[in-house]
């Protein structure tokens, strides 16, 4: 008899340890919105193509392209991660494992999303679960994998349900809150635009502290694009379009000037 209570005694105990040690664990932070949704907004301004704003209007025009890729053809994955950083309680799971579940929407559409991060010794590998009731069911639309500090980070995201190819690879990094970038790269598998980048970023070192580098593989050209965040005036180097491998400025109004 005093063994069987003995027994029951370290059972309970156990027991007791088990659920104080789950209680206790704490999820890792999730990597901040920057690292997967870029800003593209000083560029969404809709003034008219004149000859006098030819060199900003290119600029948006291509940073147009990638954003309509991210923001329009990407919005559910978009918006279930904008979603995600909005401090929704995380569910300890075993294994060193957390769940974060609960529903958001994309357009006039409701999802429901299932991200789960796994702690490893010194990164965070992630996985996003996306449910749309009557249509599909727990569909990998990204994962990634992050360090521990948030400083740098990789995402890979899939095309749709019905087509779960790669599309997307993301590299971010971070410095600071304010400070950093991010690489979108098309992977599409045997893709004729296979390569092809957008890399954003900032230097609050430069006055020009804001830049776009955009490779279109197709055509094999490279536009680098620089402006102020605060001033907005800026400019663009592009081979291809000018024919040469000078600058090309605008001022605060996004009218050409000559660059200085």
């Amino acid at each position: 008899m005093k063994n069987l209570k003995s027994i029951s005694l370290v059972l309970l105990l156990s027991a007791m340890v088990f659920t104080s040690c789950n209680k206790n664990k704490v999820a890792p932070d999730l990597p901040p919105q920057s690292a997967f949704v870029a800003d593209f907004s000083d560029f969404n301004n809709s003034k008219a193509l004149t000859d006098t704003t030819v060199n900003w209007t290119h600029s948006a025009v291509n940073v147009a392209v990638w954003n309509a890729i991210i923001t329009v053809g990407l919005a559910v994955p978009v918006a279930s991660y904008v979603e995600a950083v909005k401090n929704h309680p995380a569910e300890y799971q075993g294994d060193n494992t957390w769940l974060w579940e609960y529903s958001f929407k994309a357009g006039v559409n409701t999802f429901t999303a299932e991200l789960y991060g796994v702690l490893k010794s010194e990164t965070v590998e992630w996985e996003m679960y996306i449910t749309k009731s009557g249509e599909y069911e727990h569909f990998l639309w990204y994962s990634g994998v992050s360090n521990l500090d948030n400083k740098h980070g990789t995402w890979t995201l899939y095309n749709k349900p019905s087509d779960p190819t790669e599309l997307l690879g993301i590299e971010w990094n971070r410095t600071t809150d304010s400070t950093g970038n991010i690489k979108y790269t098309n992977i599409v598998p045997n893709g004729p635009e296979n390569g092809g980048y957008i890399f954003c970023g900032n230097d609050s070192s430069s006055d020009l502290n804001a830049y776009y580098n955009i490779y279109n593989k197709g055509q094999d050209n490279l536009i680098q694009i620089e402006w102020s965040q605060a001033n907005q005036n800026g400019r663009v180097k592009d081979v291809k379009k000018f024919g040469d491998d000078a600058w090309h400025c605008w001022d605060e109004t996004h009218y050409d000037v000559n660059c200085n």
